[in-house]
């Protein structure tokens, strides 16, 4: 089948600064067959109103009372019409060949996933654009994974990934019972439902980093709690697939990662998480830190670094 239809499906929330430039890095595609599905999640700025004056056919919007991000990424999936689908943020940027590059990549296959480079840039500045690390060959969505997810913590951003609808059909949609770090548990699930993860080295993600009030900034008791369920459930994933030493290994960091994240708060899951890290045997990552930070941390440990910015944050928020 040449040319699929590719459904690009956007979660909108408050998106006013960002959203025209996103939309118009689909709109730049050198890939002509797409169709952008937008669903705004009650936006309470002009968002609605930018994507209201949008006249590309090939571009469908829908206004929806606010139910969270993946409530509206899969509404914007129930509205797609494409075999091959992207979940795509309404800030970020593809780069103007994304699209055609993974198409050919995938090459009319339904059972492997597309991947391809991503990096952060900072303060709307194109010119801060850093590349990350991911895996570059081809290989089995367990190795992927654990090649991903090994000494570093995992980011499953998700514009760099193209799936195939039959693939999602099987794997199931977004956990709507989870917000901050929600694309842990969601591209776990579906990545291991796939034969094959194929790298696009032809095709740039840009990943906007730095927002105040953006979702993965939340640290509110309901977002450590997703964080956490996020947590538990990938990881469960992952050792359901492949039960050994090395999977081990990556759930009991990936719940020392959530501690380093929300310690010295929401106690109850710290305890829980520490719980699970005994259960796998042990971490072995380092916390991470710069600056004062890091000097801090080396005299009086991490814990009391913590609790002592939280300290000083309390008293001059």
């Amino acid at each position: 089948m040449a040319d699929p239809l590719v459904s690009i499906c956007m979660p909108a929330y408050n998106a006013e600064l960002f959203i025209g430039e996103a939309v118009n890095s689909i709109i730049n595609q050198s890939y002509k067959n797409w169709e952008l599905i937008v669903v705004n999640d009650g936006s309470t700025d002009d968002t609605a109103n930018q994507l209201d004056q949008i006249k590309d056919p090939r571009i469908k919007v829908y206004h929806q009372s606010n139910k969270g991000q993946c409530a509206a990424a899969n509404a914007a999936y129930t509205f797609s019409n494409g075999r091959l689908i992207k979940f795509m943020d309404a800030d970020d940027l593809l780069s103007s060949n994304f699209l055609e590059n993974q198409v050919k990549t995938i090459n009319n296959q339904d059972n492997v996933i597309a991947s391809a480079p991503w990096g952060r840039f900072y303060n709307n500045d194109l010119q801060s654009f850093k590349i990350q690390n991911i895996p570059t060959k081809t290989c089995e969505p367990i190795e992927w994974l654990a090649a991903e997810m090994t000494n570093k913590q995992p980011m499953l951003q998700c514009a760099m990934f193209l799936i195939p609808r039959k693939i999602l059909n099987v794997s199931g949609l977004w956990n709507e019972d989870l917000s901050l770090i929600n694309d842990f548990e969601f591209f776990i699930r579906v990545l291991l439902h796939t034969n094959e993860i194929r790298y696009t080295p032809g095709a740039v993600l840009y990943y906007r980093s730095g927002i105040h009030n953006s979702l993965s900034g939340l640290k509110s008791r309901k977002g450590a709690q997703s964080a956490f369920n996020s947590t538990l459930l990938g990881t469960n994933h992952l050792i359901e697939f492949e039960n050994s030493e090395r999977i081990k290994k990556i759930a009991a960091n990936s719940f020392q990662y959530f501690i380093y994240d929300f310690y010295p708060d929401h106690l109850d899951l710290i305890k829980k998480s520490e719980d699970k890290i005994k259960e796998y045997g042990g971490s072995d990552v380092p916390f991470i830190a710069g600056g004062l930070t890091k000097c801090m941390s080396t005299f009086i440990g991490w814990k009391a670094t913590k609790k002592i910015k939280k300290l000083i944050k309390n008293i001059y928020p």
